[in-house]
């Protein structure tokens, strides 16, 4: 059908109808950069939301041994894909393993063809992919739901503070060492629910938040809400950019106050260490893909707001040595060194041995694969997964620890990023 137009008011609401309208497809995904605003980083938005949903997964590899080499299978076809990767392919990029207790249980890797497929840009509202004749702009009709209120709902962290705090001294111990000189230590929240409904769930995380990698992902019995502001990797062309996050500090109502803290994280030497320290990773592993001299970091340490933080962000850019070997970029810097530290693989081999809890999805990738093998993948971060077949909820964050970490202020971090979370059902 013809495409839709709608006021600037209108472009979140429309999203919301859309995925009430195609939830009861298995497979369905929304990606929302929650309109393009001012003040964000350079290639941030392109599109202000895409939905995609299907009634059957395209490749799902429950085990990782030759997902990459499915996914190249699978791109062939040159079809439109939307799915993700999850942290757990580490273990076949390198010689790894996971042991830790997983209360989700989402696939290795997986991804759909969508049967459906909107796109709406600059409040354009335009169908790629229709699976029958509906007449989809009824879906707009009409007044919005009003939501209904969240239960409240009683977390359990996995790690105590005594633990945390002990194991934060731990690995300023293995950096006094040489072993790593940085590392990213994650948590995990958790509660059983027997029903809880995912589109009114994203609604509420994503009015708090308002992420420019916002993402609702039902993957048959699961689902995933986030409010991500981070890109792991998008290939535009030949080009290749990343955008990793590192320094986090908490925003003020008062106008004064809330200037003085992002003030205070733009000048904060153990963030912007932190910071530089994983650009330098991600330099390195963009470069395996791109040409000798191209890959550059445009845009260094730079502070942007959000709704509920601040952020430090780096942008690094290259230029690919072959367009064509877009899955190979992939695997070259998956996963994301913001959310493991550096060197890599000894920082993985220490989250395995300190961490809890199996990642999964969490610090893994959502995104799309477009027909003419552009890709777009954010880091899943400020999320919140649940599993409908055993009722588990589950959210994890997670901070980037150096020798100058003070165990009491990295804990304090983790708590400010799960406030977000936390207190929708408060």
């Amino acid at each position: 059908m013809d495409a839709l137009s709608l006021t600037a008011g209108e472009v979140q609401p429309a999203l919301h109808r859309f995925i009430e309208a195609l939830q009861h497809y298995p497979y369905l995904v929304a990606l929302n950069s929650n309109q393009k605003r001012a003040g964000l980083p350079p290639h941030y938005h392109h599109f202000d939301w895409l939905v995609a949903a299907s009634s059957h997964a395209s490749l799902e590899v429950a085990n990782v041994g030759n997902a990459f080499e499915q996914l190249k299978i699978s791109r062939q076809r040159k079809k439109w894909q939307f799915g993700f990767l999850t942290y757990e392919l580490k273990n076949e990029l390198e010689s790894l393993s996971s042991q830790h207790p997983d209360g989700l249980a989402f696939p290795a890797m997986a991804f759909m063809e969508p049967e459906w497929l909107f796109v709406c840009q600059n409040g354009r509202i335009d169908c790629l992919l229709q699976a029958d004749k509906t007449h989809w702009h009824h879906w707009l009709e009409g007044d919005v739901a009003a939501d209904e209120s969240l239960p409240k709902i009683s977390f359990q962290r996995h790690v105590s503070d005594a633990d945390y705090l002990r194991t934060i001294e731990d690995i300023r111990e293995h950096i006094a060492a040489g072993t790593v000189y940085e590392l990213n230590y994650c948590m995990e929240w958790s509660a059983v629910v027997s029903k809880l409904d995912g589109p009114s769930v994203y609604r509420a995380l994503n009015a708090k938040t308002q992420a420019p990698f916002s993402t609702y992902l039902q993957w048959n019995n699961r689902w995933l809400v986030g409010g991500s502001p981070e890109r792991f990797l998008r290939k535009s062309g030949s080009a290749l950019i990343s955008q990793p996050i590192k320094g986090t500090i908490r925003r003020a109502a008062d106008a004064e106050l809330d200037e003085q803290l992002r003030q205070q994280l733009a000048s904060d030497e153990k963030e912007k260490a932190e910071n530089i320290m994983i650009v330098d990773l991600v330099r390195n592993d963009l470069s395996r893909s791109c040409r000798a001299g191209t890959v550059l970091v445009p845009a260094l340490q730079q502070v942007y707001t959000f709704a509920t933080v601040h952020q430090m962000i780096s942008t690094v850019r290259g230029e690919m040595k072959d367009a064509s070997q877009g899955i190979e970029a992939i695997a070259a810097a998956f996963p994301m060194g913001s959310m493991t530290g550096a060197p890599k693989i000894k920082a993985m081999e220490l989250i395995e041995a300190l961490e809890k809890s199996k990642r999964g999805l969490y610090s893994g990738a959502i995104g799309y694969f477009t027909p003419n093998d552009d890709f777009d993948f954010n880091v899943v971060i400020r999320s919140l997964q649940y599993n409908a077949e055993t009722g588990y909820l589950s959210l994890m964050t997670g901070s980037a620890i150096t020798y100058d970490s003070v165990p009491a202020q990295e804990l304090a971090e983790c708590e400010l990023k799960a406030a977000a979370l936390l207190g929708l059902f408060a």
